[in-house]
């Protein structure tokens, strides 16, 4: 059993973005305009859906964190890998690339995939789901309910779990248009 080593950087990510809204002469609020506009024809279908606050954005560095689902948003929008913010980096899966889409549809992380594909592997390793938790370093449950979550996990605990199934995130990551 490999430990998993590399981690998501979620202040990474942030700085990413920063650099890059300074680059475009952008206030976070427009990054966010030009975040939502990247679906903006599924956006017209589904106008129940609300675009991403720049808070969201703005907290990343203090919570280190940010959901799965908000990653994809951002790396869609800086046309980077959930890889390239891995530390240490993992070089085995950056070349795959996330799925590409129009302005119909918007990037979502299959969590059933993500389940099936750690249970499955856990079995494999004859791990319980303790074992597998300690080795992840997250709980149990955090694994266990990946199986029922309807939005979104940590994109921390989805990297973790892409690095040890030693695949792409990409495997995992579909366009959707609802």
């Amino acid at each position: 059993m490999t430990a998993v080593r590399a981690t998501f950087d979620a202040v990474a990510l942030h700085a990413a973005m920063d650099r890059q809204r300074i680059e475009r002469g952008l206030t976070w609020r427009q990054v966010t305009d030009q975040i939502w506009e990247l679906s903006a024809d599924l956006n017209r279908r589904r106008p129940s859906d609300h675009p991403i606050s720049p808070s969201t954005i703005t907290g990343m560095p203090r919570r280190r964190e940010t959901s799965c689902q908000h990653a994809l948003f951002f790396l869609r929008w800086l046309g980077r890998t959930p890889e390239s913010f891995l530390t240490p980096p993992a070089v085995e899966t950056t070349a795959m690339q996330l799925p590409a889409v129009g302005t119909a549809k918007r990037l979502r992380w299959n969590l059933a995939a993500l389940y099936d594909a750690v249970n499955a592997q856990r079995q494999d390793r004859q791990l319980t789901w303790v074992e597998l938790a300690r080795e992840l370093r997250c709980t149990q449950s955090q694994l266990t309910g990946i199986k029922t979550a309807k939005f979104a996990i940590g994109m921390t605990l989805a990297m973790k779990i892409v690095v040890w199934l030693d695949q792409p995130a990409a495997r995992f990551v579909c366009a959707a248009s609802w």
